[in-house]
């Protein structure tokens, strides 16, 4: 019952976010996402419905990234050189609920290192 509460709340608080953040083609959404093992990134056009950029820990050349501090920061740049290289600029920061702090914090300042504007 208390981890059906919690979800429940975790994904409230997703969709609240969600209503304010929006990705378009010249501004695309930079969704991350940390699971227990692996971090995903992708910029996302929400007006045409596809990825722009993507890059995750799984399988790959940045497969021996982690989900900590660390890992946050090798993906951070890497999404940014990922992003840079389809001509994007500047995009909206969509952390998935979660707080900026920690991992996502550091997930985006190395992208912010890495040339992404937010």
């Amino acid at each position: 019952m208390k981890l059906q509460k919690k979800n429940s709340l975790a994904q409230k608080r997703r969709y609240r976010i969600r209503k304010k953040v929006k990705g378009t083609a010249e501004r695309p959404r930079l969704a991350v996402h940390f699971s227990n093992k692996h971090i995903y990134a992708q910029c996302i056009d929400d007006v045409a419905g596809h990825t722009v950029a993507y890059a995750s820990s799984v399988g790959g050349k940045d497969a021996d990234v982690k989900a900590n501090n660390d890992g946050a920061l090798a993906l951070g740049k890497v999404i940014a050189e990922k992003a840079k290289a389809a001509g994007v600029e500047a995009v909206v920061f969509d952390r998935s609920g979660r707080r900026y702090h920690g991992c996502v914090k550091t997930f985006a300042e190395a992208a912010r290192e890495g040339g992404l504007k937010f």
